[in-house]
């Protein structure tokens, strides 16, 4: 049974603007992905939900600061930054090792992220469940993609699906 639920940060929660300087948190302007914060407050009441990330330039300071501006590090249980952790994406180590910190089983925990090379392959070689945030709709096979979804509109359901709780279409 599926108990927890780790997130990628950058253009998984929330929008990476790759090209602004310096960390998230001083950017002058931040945003959520649609309809990420109705997603997150639907699972929070269900699931335990941690954020981890490879950010380049943030560390997990940053990335709660960052998160604070837009209101949803409340729902978060834990945070976890390659910086602090000393491995990154796509190692699965970074998985492993987020999921020891947090105290989460792997079996039990579910990956979501939008870059399928460093969110989802080393998470699903982790042991972990793994949803597929392909906004972009890049084309190919992803295999150790359990879901796929487009729009966090999509995430409770991809969620109950991986959980057992198969609802009608």
């Amino acid at each position: 049974m599926i108990k927890n639920i780790i997130f990628d940060w950058g253009d998984t929660v929330m929008r990476d603007y790759p090209e602004l300087p310096g960390a998230m948190c001083d950017w002058p302007h931040v945003e959520l992905i649609p309809h990420v914060y109705s997603a997150l407050t639907e699972l929070k009441s269900k699931y335990t939900l941690v954020i981890a990330t490879t950010a380049g330039v943030s560390d997990t300071d940053a990335m709660v600061g960052a998160l604070q501006r837009v209101a949803v590090k409340e729902m978060f249980s834990a945070f976890y930054s390659s910086k602090e952790l000393g491995i990154s994406k796509p190692d699965p180590l970074f998985f492993t090792e987020v999921c020891r910190r947090a105290e989460l089983q792997p079996r039990c925990t579910i990956m979501v992220g939008n870059d399928y090379e460093k969110d989802i392959v080393g998470a699903k070689t982790a042991g972990l469940k793994t949803v597929f945030f392909n906004e972009k709709h890049r084309s190919g096979n992803f295999p150790a993609a359990d879901i796929l979804i487009s729009s966090m509109n999509d995430l409770c359901m991809a969620i109950d699906r991986l959980n057992g709780k198969h609802q009608g279409k």
